[in-house]
């Protein structure tokens, strides 16, 4: 199924549907956002980063969409935040057909892929576990009330392929591929609950490729440019992905082509 303006960014569903998007002010998460923005399918849209209220991406794009747009501030690594983002998304609506968690950690200023053994430490581990792996399950264990409600509803998260352990051939990025392999786990098996509370929902894993944002930017030399995707091409991709799925796709680790990625 095509995703566009006029389609429900779920498929099957024809009633106006509420989405929430981590990791929504920048890179992916911001394309996403703004395509389901621009869905006139979308009742509610809700914006989740750890500065939301302080983004000029997403102010800009409040004067758009006005009170569909709703700007949540939090750490999705933190517990007591996720309590809070449930009870704020709760005083607009107890149903969400939609959550898109793009939020993740490659590098940072004092954190690095790692090349070589050597380069393993238990700090980084636990840097990028927590917003890699951690961070989605929790997601999941905060919502799960609102996509319990029986409608069709996605919970999508984006992984990445180097989290694939049969497709690992190059070695390297300890950190990086463990905790996306962590997160492939936990999500495939709170797939299975999902399903026990609604079976019309579905649990996607989603490799976007190689997208051109500055989580990817220090590692582009080397992509063909026919294989570096625009946020705005990656977004509508993976939107394409979410509308075809229905409940049979639960647990699937998918590709932005549509091909599964082995585990």
């Amino acid at each position: 199924m095509s995703f566009n303006s006029d389609t429900s960014p779920i498929g099957h569903l024809d009633t106006p549907v509420s989405v929430l998007i981590t990791g929504a002010s920048s890179g992916i998460g911001l394309a996403i956002l703004r395509k389901l923005l621009d869905n006139r399918n979308v009742l509610h849209a809700f914006a989740v980063s750890r500065a939301a209220s302080g983004s000029d991406a997403l102010t800009s794009l409040q004067h758009a969409y006005a009170d569909r747009l709703i700007r949540i501030d939090a750490d999705i690594t933190d517990e007591d935040d996720l309590e809070s983002l449930r009870e704020k998304v709760q005083k607009r609506t107890h149903t969400l057909h939609l959550v898109i968690n793009a939020a993740g950690l490659l590098h940072s200023a004092d954190v690095q892929p790692e090349k070589s053994l050597e380069q393993v430490t238990k700090a980084n581990l636990e840097r990028v576990f927590s917003l890699n792996a951690f961070a989605p399950i929790l997601l999941a264990k905060a919502l799960v009330p609102l996509l319990s409600h029986g409608e069709p509803a996605v919970f999508a998260s984006l992984s990445a392929r180097v989290g694939s352990i049969g497709d690992n051939r190059s070695g390297g990025w300890y950190g990086y591929r463990a905790s996306k392999a962590a997160q492939n786990q936990l999500m495939k098996t709170f797939a299975i609950e999902l399903a026990r509370r609604n079976r019309n929902a579905c649990c996607l894993l989603l490799h976007p490729g190689t997208v051109d944002t500055p989580l990817s930017a220090p590692f582009q030399a080397r992509v063909p440019a026919e294989k570096l995707f625009t946020t705005d091409r990656a977004a509508t991709q993976l939107l394409e992905i979410i509308a075809g799925s229905s409940s049979a796709d639960t647990g699937r680790f998918i590709a932005w082509d549509g091909t599964n990625v082995p585990w």
